[in-house]
């Protein structure tokens, strides 16, 4: 793969974010949370949450195409997902590295995030980016109707930066 890079996500994303979003989540999720969770789930469901969270994305291109995306949220790295083709390329890592720096320059001494305990390729993927675990989250994950409470694994790293000893992380949000 060619060398990657990351720049902040355009309406011009949107479906190439909502497709490696619906997959990758599908891929390490499933029979990790509540079914009535991945119910809602579905490809339909991802074109709305991309476009809410737009000015809060960037993606990562290699080889003239987006291969992978990262949501930063205030101090939560709230969505890191890449392409099946191109992990192991160097995308998450270049994805996570970014949005470390976005939450230090946002004033943020710490960076955290919800994964769900069973996805241990992504845990491992964390553990070996400098990430700690930092014990049990409830995380409520916003669905029509209402929220689904989902066991996950809160997971923290101290960053630096412009915003070092700034405000301190604030309490998960729905997602």
């Amino acid at each position: 793969m060619t060398a990657v890079r990351v720049r902040r996500a355009s309406l011009d994303d949107a479906d190439a974010i909502a497709r490696i979003w619906h997959d990758g989540w599908a891929d390490g999720h499933a029979g990790h949370v509540p079914d009535e969770l991945y119910r809602h789930r579905t490809a339909a469901s991802y074109p709305p949450r991309v476009r809410t969270r737009l000015a809060s994305t960037w993606v990562a291109e290699a080889g003239g195409a987006v291969r992978g995306f990262v949501v930063v949220v205030d101090a939560e790295v709230e969505q890191v997902y890449v392409d099946a083709a191109a992990r192991g390329s160097g995308v998450a890592a270049a994805l996570l590295a970014r949005a470390e720096s976005v939450v230090a320059d946002a004033g943020h001494d710490r960076a955290w995030l919800a994964v769900v305990a069973g996805n241990a390729r992504a845990r491992r993927f964390y553990e070996r980016s400098g990430w700690v675990d930092a014990g049990p989250l409830d995380y409520a994950a916003e669905v029509a109707g209402g929220v689904v409470v989902v066991p996950c694994r809160r997971y923290e790293k101290p960053v630096t930066g412009a915003g070092a000893g700034g405000p301190r992380s604030r309490p998960p949000r729905a997602r």
